[in-house]
């Protein structure tokens, strides 16, 4: 490391955004990117910690001391190499993952963590520009065949990582385009496509082959899988949405967030739609049910469609603004927490449920409203704060139940957990040769986890790949 006081001399810089009103008309990326030698200072604060829990916290296990320690020298080259050890996706993470290295960094513990996620994105977007993401095709063949169904980010790694090891590998994606979530789930303004389409080729150069608007379970059988595949990872992601049970549910206007995000990322993408069948918040008061991530890019979409008016509603309390006594550091602190959405308009209020919709008849044009209070887990109604909020579009942002169930997953017989995904142990399911990584095994969660699985299934389906033959094995 250079200055051994950097921490204690150099202030965190944080990237810089947009305007509000620049980025507001228009759905390319609104952070702006660092100068080097800003970053160079950033990674100057990193302490080299004899513990480093930001590595640990990292599901990826990024080396993040060594490549803070690579910028802050200029090492540029070998702040890449460091970086693409871990991570396939770096341009990815770096603009879409919350950070819980920075969570768990130790000069968090004063609210000024090294600003790593800005890092990790320079890093790879430097890779980018000096084409250090040349294809990387094996050089052997294993002869073995794998088929990968879900071209999500733990898809995509799994396809990658075993590319490179040798096996043929054919991703199925039921959709016409690739690239799951980070295709349709997340806005252009967070993560352009370009970077995903750059992934793409690379992948495809590597060997990866992609068959688009094949839904495997209904156009691909389950044991068409086993039969033409020495190996099927399942990386299809957690596609069920929590539902509303409410009264009015069936109004016209209301949607589940999926619907509303992916038919915007089509538009900027060329699509045209039908008139009647467009999902748009143009001039509506528009209701987001959902605090989290999914709610959000909903606001940040919502704003840019110019809605009416835009209000995001959650059933819990408001967070507090700093960790509580029993909530502690390195652990992913409980906070309240402004998203780059919520920045740029709209009200954000909590403690609220949903009681009712109210419609004109066929679709919605409000919705009932009662304050609560918990008591534990339970929410307790508070008399007398029932309240109807104007609503012309509800975005139903409220989480995800699991993977679709029935069809591939019935056919394959694999068994589920409790929650109804799909149970594995070091990703192998109950089904020999049949494996699974990401939201489908895991449970909606980030997209950093999902490449951490995704890595990690493709070393267990390659061990099993190549195991030792045995007597049984060879009759």
């Amino acid at each position: 490391m250079g200055s051994p006081r950097a921490f204690l001399e150099v202030p965190r810089e944080s990237a810089q955004r947009r305007p509000v009103a620049e980025r507001l008309g228009d759905f390319a990326e609104l952070e702006l990117p660092m100068a080097e030698p800003v970053l160079e200072r950033q990674g100057s604060r990193c302490m080299d910690c004899g513990v480093p829990y930001c590595h640990s916290a990292c599901p990826l296990g990024n080396l993040i001391p060594d490549f803070n320690a690579a910028v802050e020298g200029g090492r540029w080259p070998a702040a890449v190499a460091s970086l693409l050890s871990t991570n396939n996706f770096p341009e990815f993470t770096g603009r879409v993952c919350p950070a819980p290295c920075e969570a768990s960094c130790v000069l968090n513990l004063e609210g000024q963590p090294v600003a790593i996620k800005s890092l990790e994105r320079a890093i790879a977007d430097r890779a980018l520009a000096h084409g250090a993401l040349t294809p990387r095709p094996s050089t052997t063949r294993s002869g073995r065949r794998v088929a990968i169904v879900g071209s999500g980010p733990a898809g995509l790694a799994a396809a990658q990582q075993l590319a490179r090891a040798g096996h043929a590998v054919t991703v199925f994606e039921k959709a016409d385009r690739l690239g799951g979530l980070l295709r349709y789930g997340i806005p252009d303004f967070k993560l352009e496509k370009r970077l995903l389409d750059d992934r793409l080729e690379q992948l495809r150069a590597e060997g990866v082959v992609f068959r688009t608007q094949v839904e495997a379970g209904v156009h691909l059988l389950g044991r068409d899988l086993r039969r033409d595949y020495h190996a099927v990872v399942l990386a299809a992601g957690a596609s069920q949405p929590r539902d509303l049970q409410v009264p009015g549910r069936e109004l016209a206007g209301v949607h589940f967030a999926m619907e509303y995000l992916t038919q915007q990322n089509r538009r900027v993408a060329g699509d045209a739609f039908a008139a009647g069948s467009e999902l748009l918040a143009t001039g509506k008061h528009v209701v987001v049910l959902g605090g989290g991530d999914t709610g959000s890019d909903c606001v940040g979409t919502a704003l840019r469609q110019h809605a009416k008016s835009v209000r995001s509603l959650e059933l819990r309390p408001r967070p507090p603004d700093q960790r509580t006594a029993d909530d502690l550091w390195p652990t992913w602190p409980h906070v309240f927490r402004t998203s780059s959405s919520h920045q740029e308009g709209g009200e954000r209020d909590f403690a609220v449920m949903a009681t009712s919709l109210v419609g004109d008849g066929r679709r919605v044009v409000g919705l009932n409203t009662v304050r609560v209070e918990f008591e534990g887990a339970a929410p307790r109604l508070v008399p007398g704060s029932e309240q109807t909020l104007p609503a012309e579009l509800v975005l139903l942002a409220m989480g995800f139940w699991g993977p679709t169930s029935g069809g591939l997953l019935e056919q394959l017989g694999v068994q589920l957990d409790s929650r109804g995904n799909v149970l594995t142990t070091g990703g192998r399911t109950s089904v020999e040769g049949v494996f699974a990584a990401g939201d489908v095994s895991r449970g909606a969660s980030l997209v950093v986890w999902a490449i951490a699985e995704g890595r990690a299934v493709a070393a267990a389906v390659d061990a099993w790949l190549l195991r030792p033959a045995t007597p049984q094995a060879q009759q």
